[in-house]
C-alpha cells in the first residue's frame, strides 16, 4: 500500500528476507521473518512500514501483510515496480538473508472475524493483498457468510494467487471469483459497471457489508456508489492507495 503514514512511533523492528517469489517481471513478494524469532502478530488487512536507506535520504514506505495470521513465522508482502519509484527499486534489490528495519503492524481497514452477512470483496492488481488474508479468515471461519470476489488486472500474469483463488471457488460453494481482465484505462469503468450490475441493481438486499482497495480515484467512486445506493456507511470499508 501507499499512502500517508501512520502518527506517532512504534519500536522498530528487524526483519529477514526468507524467500522471495515473482508473480511477474515486475511484481514480487518477499517473504519475512523477525530477526529476534518472534511471531509479528497482525489481524488480516494490517500493514508495516517499512525503512528504506537511499543514501541521501531515509524514506519509509508502508506495505500491505498479504498472509493470513497463523500460517507460520513468515509474513509476505507484495509489491510492483513503479516508474521512478526509488523505494520500490530499493525492495527490489533485496536477496534472501538480508535484513531491514520496520515498524507495525499498522491500519483500520481489517476483518477481525467473518461478518455474519453477504460480503462483497473488490480490488485491483497488488490491492488483493489485504483482501487476500480477509477472505482466508472468512473462509476459515465456522459459519462462513456468501462472499462474492471482483478482482481486475491488465493481464492473466497480473491476476495474482489466481490458482489459488479458483481453489477456493472450486472448493467453497459460498465463495464466487470473478476475475476481470481489461486494459488499465478502462479497469475503473468495469468494475463500477460490475459493482453496480451485482449490488445495486440486482436486488433490493442493503445488507451486505464490503470491503473494496484499489488504486485512485475507483475505490471512492466504489463507496459512493454502494453508500448512495442504500448501504449503511459502516458496511462498505475501504482503502485507497
Amino acid at each position: 500500500m501507499s499512502g500517508a503514514q501512520p502518527a506517532g512511533g512504534r519500536a522498530k523492528l528487524m526483519a529477514r528476507v526468507e524467500r522471495i517469489f515473482d508473480h511477474a517481471s515486475d511484481t514480487r513478494s518477499l517473504f519475512l521473518a523477525r530477526v529476534d524469532g518472534a511471531r509479528l502478530r497482525f489481524a488480516p488487512g494490517h500493514f508495516i512500514s517499512i525503512t528504506i536507506p537511499l543514501g541521501d535520504e531515509v524514506r519509509t514506505r508502508p506495505y500491505t501483510i498479504a498472509s493470513s495470521p497463523g500460517e507460520g513465522a513468515s509474513f509476505e508482502i507484495c509489491f510492483n515496480r513503479v516508474p521512478g519509484g526509488r523505494g520500490v527499486a530499493w525492495l527490489f534489490e533485496r536477496r534472501v538473508g538480508d535484513t531491514f528495519e520496520f515498524a507495525g503492524p499498522f491500519g483500520a481497514f481489517t476483518m477481525e472475524k467473518a461478518p455474519p452477512v453477504e460480503v462483497g470483496l473488490i480490488a485491483e492488481g497488488t490491492a488483493i493483498a489485504p483482501i487476500r488474508p480477509m477472505l482466508k479468515r472468512a473462509l476459515a471461519s465456522e459459519s462462513i457468510p456468501k462472499m462474492h470476489l471482483i478482482y481486475a488486472a491488465p493481464d492473466e500474469e497480473h491476476l495474482l494467487y489466481r490458482t489459488e483463488l479458483d481453489a477456493f471457488a472450486q472448493s467453497q460453494r459460498d465463495f464466487t471469483f470473478e476475475p476481470v481482465i481489461a486494459p488499465s484505462e478502462s479497469i475503473e469503468d468495469r468494475l463500477f459497471e460490475l459493482a453496480q450490475r451485482r449490488w445495486v441493481d440486482a436486488d433490493a438486499d442493503r445488507t451486505r457489508q464490503f470491503y473494496i482497495c484499489g488504486v485512485g480515484k475507483i475505490v471512492t467512486a466504489l463507496r459512493d456508489l454502494l453508500r448512495g445506493a442504500g448501504y449503511e456507511r459502516r458496511a462498505v470499508h475501504y482503502e485507497q492507495w
